[in-house]
């Protein structure tokens, strides 16, 4: 937390006086610094490989799936990211999942006179 306050305030102050009112080694701060910048490269993937990586979940998928299913997809195959880049990345591309068909009603309902109970018995015991 106190080199995330060294970071933001660093153009208003030097680095060795907000490392000394903040009671941390300057040494500490860099290193910080430098292994943050390393964890942020690593962990980005690039809107390209990314985009390859959901147009094949989509293609593994027949394109049934929207973006809430193929981000729970990227993320099972171990890739970092956020439900909001999968999603702009697949409005951006045009990468939509295909509807639900319509319901259709196949049985007809609509007889001619209405059935009345115990009107007419008909019946052969032979």
């Amino acid at each position: 937390m106190k080199y995330a306050l060294i970071r933001r305030h660093r153009r208003v102050w030097p680095i060795r006086v907000q490392c000394r009112m903040l009671r941390v080694s300057v040494a500490g701060y860099h290193e910080h610094f430098v292994r943050h910048l390393q964890i942020t490269r690593r962990r980005h993937l690039s809107a390209e490989a990314l985009v390859v990586q959901i147009r094949a979940v989509y293609v593994a998928h027949r394109g049934a799936y929207g973006w809430p299913r193929i981000w729970r997809a990227v993320c099972a195959r171990g890739i970092r990211v956020g439900k909001q880049r999968v999603q702009k990345l697949m409005l951006q591309h045009g990468i939509r999942a295909r509807g639900k068909r319509r319901f259709r009603l196949t049985t007809d309902n609509r007889h001619g006179p209405p059935i009345t109970p115990n009107q007419a018995w008909t019946g052969d015991i032979t």
